[in-house]
């Protein structure tokens, strides 16, 4: 049976229990039961209902039509996924597309009912979905899964064991981190709080596992009072080592679901982030007597995304040796494809991956490497396969986009670089795109700053020719942990809910990444991560710039001098000199006069 067939058939059974059970519009979204950016296996109800393989995206399913939800990253990819299936794609975020809350709004009858899994919906949708039910006399049942009886196949809910990430890593102690979250919580007149995102709960007891691909964390929920803390998980996780360590804090393992269940126990004043806690959980600590709820972000959020002074040293480390990495793969790539060798986009990436896999303190991937050629890397998510990969030929460019997890931190860094003769409309949108981020890397602005301020420095000399990228120019960077890493990051616009408002803190890593996606074409994008560090102070305040972490050259054979003035000059030629600094010793013979050559200054 085709894949088409396979998911006309999986979306006849979903409306079939619908029918029975009186539900007009179901909605399945990607998350797992904390919200993550990325889920693993286990929680691909959505894939499995839809066919769309993308990390975002929302399903709405009604009795005669089914739509999916996905944002500008996955335009392409998604119709091609879901053609033929009876979905049809909403452009989330597109001129005229309503969101996923306003089409249920417009689409919900008086007296229907709206159904979903609770689990995997943030409270902050809950409530807009109970207004909206409220509005038309409808009522809401968030205990629905309609899928889960249909879904054989389905992975096992995951149970890694977790290693302890020791202080020469993290910087600072769990009994540490307990302090400075407790602080948060008498600042907040709270006296206790429940924590549901994995990186949160991670990083607070120095613990990493493996429960979701490329993200080195375990299912957890954690709560913290004045005097205890209890981490939700199994206890079976953790060595003796951890175990003690978490005596030594007095921290309580109690069973993984066993937080629903103390949720409706609990007295006090609570924080909770309506953002990162799933609806279920809130509405267990809303309808608590006993519970005075406080609404405000995850302290953690801010103090894990300010990097201490070790994990900020242990990034710049890292950072030499991952760029040494990519560099030795950019020259094997050109080399190989001029000399005529049948590579493919998967077999670059597996080989960049094989270089990664060589440092020392490598845990895994950040990400799955994006390798794509032509009009494959107009699709920014795009991941070939040994099924699907195209062949590199002697011309045009391959954006490889990468990334790893090591002791010493996360990297994330993407390079376009030519592989023959390319065209004047290529050297000049890559050209462009490097002016933007050199300007945003080479910044100096004063403290209270944030992405939304900075950003037009990145996107300004693409938008002087009409050109603009469907996404974010930068998200903040996890210390091996999520990749993408709130609460900083570089956006055009406020979009609620974001990255792209929180000030800008010394410490902070975000990437900055700007490019172009001709759809059909072609697609560059260029990527480093900086890390923002305080300058000076003076009568104005204090002025910010950034260090950059990435060290990876750019190729100078797609940059155009005719659209770079003498200062993008200078920026470049002083980024390529630190470069060879910084990863020379990891050359040596004709690698080392390429690294020369490809750092040489213009």
């Amino acid at each position: 049976m085709s894949k088409v067939e396979t998911i006309k058939e999986r979306l006849a059974a979903v409306r079939e229990t619908m029918a029975k059970t009186g539900v007009d519009i179901y909605l399945v979204l990607t998350n797992d039961y904390h919200i993550s950016e990325y889920s693993g296996d286990y929680f691909k109800e959505r894939e499995f209902i839809t066919g769309f393989t993308g990390s975002a995206g929302t399903a709405v399913i009604m009795k005669d039509e089914a739509k999916l939800f996905t944002d500008g990253r996955y335009y392409v990819q998604a119709a091609k996924e879901i053609d033929g299936t009876g979905f049809e794609l909403m452009k989330d975020g597109s001129v005229g597309v309503p969101s996923v809350t306003e089409y249920v709004e417009q689409q919900l009858s008086d007296g229907a009912c709206i159904a979903f899994d609770g689990r995997t919906v943030d409270a902050r949708m809950g409530l807009k979905l109970l207004d909206i039910a409220a509005k038309k006399n409808a009522t809401i049942n968030d205990d629905f899964d309609a899928i889960a009886p249909i879904f054989e196949s389905r992975a096992p809910f995951p149970e890694s064991k977790a290693f302890y990430l020791d202080e020469k890593y993290s910087g600072a102690t769990i009994k540490e981190k307990l302090v400075a979250i407790r602080e948060s919580l008498t600042k907040a007149n709270a006296t206790c709080h429940i924590i549901a995102s994995l990186d949160d709960v991670c990083w607070l007891f120095n613990i990493r596992g493996n429960d979701v691909w490329c993200n080195p964390v375990i299912m957890a929920y954690a709560y913290i009072d004045e005097s205890k803390a209890i981490l939700y998980t199994d206890g079976d996780r953790f060595n003796d080592e951890i175990l003690a360590k978490f005596k030594e804090c007095n921290v309580e393992i109690r069973p993984y679901n066993s937080v629903y269940e103390d949720a409706a126990k609990l007295k006090g004043k609570l924080l909770l982030d309506t953002k990162r806690i799933n609806t279920r959980l809130y509405n267990i600590c809303n309808a608590n007597s006993d519970l005075t709820c406080i609404f405000k972000e995850n302290p953690s959020v801010l103090l894990k995304a300010i990097k201490n002074e070790t994990e900020i040293a242990n990034l710049k480390s890292v950072h030499r040796e991952d760029g040494a990495a990519l560099t030795k793969f950019i020259f094997w790539t050109k080399k190989a494809v001029k000399e005529g060798k049948q590579i493919t986009e998967a077999d670059a990436a597996e080989y960049l991956d094989s270089l990664r896999a060589k440092i020392s303190d490598y845990i895994e991937l950040s990400f799955d490497t994006i390798s794509a050629t032509g009009p494959n890397a107009a699709m920014m998510h795009y991941h070939a396969t040994k099924e699907n990969a195209s062949v590199l030929k002697p011309e045009g460019m391959l954006l490889v986009d990468s990334g790893g997890q090591y002791l010493r931190g996360t990297t994330d860094v993407t390079r376009t670089f030519a592989l023959g003769p390319v065209t004047e409309e290529m050297k000049k949108c890559f050209t462009l795109t490097l002016k933007g981020m050199l300007n945003l890397s080479n910044a100096r602005f004063l403290h209270g700053c944030n992405g939304f301020s900075l950003d037009i420095l990145a996107r300004g000399p693409l938008w002087n020719d009409g050109i603009d990228y469907r996404c974010g120019t930068g998200h903040g960077v996890g210390y091996l942990l999520n990749v993408h890493e709130s609460p900083n990051g570089f956006r055009w616009k406020h979009i609620p809910g974001v990255n792209d408002l929180a000030v800008l803190e010394p410490g902070m890593v975000t990437s900055d990444e700007p490019g172009v996606y001709e759809e059909g074409k072609f697609g560059i994008r260029i990527e480093n991560e900086i890390v923002t560090k305080k300058d000076y102070e003076n009568e104005y305040g204090t002025f910010l710039s950034f260090d950059n972490l990435t060290m990876a050259p750019i190729d100078l054979e797609l940059v155009d001098k005719a659209y770079l003035d003498k200062t993008d000059i200078e920026r470049l030629n002083n980024y390529h000199a630190t470069v060879y600094e910084n990863i020379k010793e990891f050359f040596e013979g004709e690698e080392l006069e390429e690294l020369k050559m490809a750092t040489r200054a213009i």
